[in-house]
């Protein structure tokens, strides 16, 4: 075998143009990110300069008229006292079947008169780009077309925004009930995927033999992880909802008023949607211990089973850690397998239990969104702020205890 020998000038050319190649792609790579991130702080402004801004604001009914002092400083019973004068019959009766006024809160009563009786009403509302740099011509305006009326600024997520609960009323609605269904179903689907995931995992890995059999079960579950959504909410609907609707109702303890649309249902769902995903990130991390580390085990006489426990899984629980942060990541966002297996669109009860009726707060921003009113727009954009808040949280939490265990594993 003969060798060429390249000249200095050819080694220069030849450095000149691996430099060259590696300035190009590094440009390519950096103009990637930078775009990527110029993208995303275009989305999240869009979404801010939605959710704060001015407002034309009139009361149906002044507080004023309704009590010499502020409605927070009045009783339980002069606050029914004041429904029940300013309300029909029919819809005092209607209000009281839901939920007795006497079973009510204060808090609950006060809001119950501001949105009854009160009344606010928004006739006119501005993005906060507009009303930062046109804020006067808004005032002028607003005082010519209603000069009844008065301007303010609005941020359309503040604290009332997260407690209170579903309204038809943009002014006085909000996404509690929604951020706890949305709680009770990521309880639920981590609960159920995440042993089911890493036990599958393990199974793959360490002990299924390398066969037919298992080679077309890895094929399935990889195929698994791109199936649209869609079809994962007709296959909770046809076996949780449908299928065994009277176990996830509620139905052998004596309830069963929901027909299955619950939230086990919607829990156990998802938990579907992302066992494939939990499944292949799990086997990538088990994949990447060291077998010398299964060998050192096996050399001090431990078993197959106390590795694994032992050594195996804590090596990899930090990377299985990431793929559940991914999945659960993308179910916290999820609005179509929810719609099929029953989540309501509007419901003002926060959710009691396994069995009870359920919203989340992708549906609540897909029916905001889908309203003709901006002011439903607008608390869109504040329900998005909302559930990116929900969604970093719980993303912080699994990445604390993701480091803590990397800390006792080095």
């Amino acid at each position: 075998m003969s060798f060429k020998y390249l000249s200095d000038e050819e080694i220069k050319n030849t450095l000149k143009k691996r430099h060259r190649e590696s300035s190009v792609w590094r440009a390519i790579f950096f103009a990637s990110t930078a775009t990527a991130i110029i993208i995303l702080a275009i989305l999240v402004l869009s979404i801010v300069n939605q959710a704060f801004g001015l407002v034309v604001m009139k009361n149906t009914v002044e507080p004023e008229k309704l009590s010499s002092v502020p409605l927070e400083q009045l009783n339980n019973t002069e606050l029914i006292k004041i429904l029940k004068t300013n309300l029909s019959k029919n819809r005092y009766k209607t209000i009281d079947k839901d939920l007795p006024f006497t079973a009510r809160g204060h808090e609950d009563l006060v809001e119950l008169v501001i949105a009854e009786v009160v009344k606010p009403t928004v006739l006119d509302s501005y993005h906060l780009d507009v009303s930062l740099l046109q804020r006067e011509e808004i005032i002028q305006e607003a005082q010519e077309k209603y000069p009844d009326a008065t301007v303010e600024f609005k941020a359309w997520i503040n604290p009332q925004f997260v407690t209170r609960s579903m309204s038809s009323t943009p002014e006085l609605a909000g996404v509690r009930t929604a951020i706890f269904g949305s709680l009770w179903i990521i309880l639920i689907t981590i609960l159920f995927a995440f042993p089911i995931g890493v036990g599958a995992a393990i199974y793959l890995e360490e002990y299924a033999e390398s066969n037919r059999i298992n080679r077309i079960i890895q094929t399935n579950i990889d195929n698994l992880a791109g199936v649209p959504s869609i079809i994962y909410g007709i296959l909770g609907l046809a076996i949780f909802v449908r299928g065994i609707g009277f176990f996830t109702s509620g139905g052998f303890l004596g309830g069963g008023e929901t027909s299955g649309r619950t939230i086990l249902s919607a829990g156990l769902t998802m938990a579907l949607l992302i066992l494939p995903i939990l499944i292949i990130n799990a086997q990538e991390a088990i994949r990447a211990v060291p077998n010398s580390l299964r060998q050192a085990s096996y050399g001090l006489g431990a078993t197959k089973w106390q590795t694994i426990w032992h050594h195996v899984l804590p090596s990899a629980l930090p990377g299985i850690l990431t793929g559940t942060i991914l999945a659960v990541s993308r179910a916290i966002g999820e609005t179509a397998p929810l719609i099929l297996v029953g989540a309501s669109s509007f419901i003002n009860r926060d959710p009691s239990g396994l069995f009870s009726r359920f919203t989340a707060l992708p549906i609540q921003i897909y029916n905001w969104t889908t309203r003709p009113q901006d002011e439903f727009r607008n608390i869109a954009a504040a329900a998005i702020l909302v559930l990116l808040a929900l969604l970093l949280s719980l993303n912080a939490f699994a990445i604390l205890m993701r480091n803590r265990f990397t800390r006792r594993i080095s």
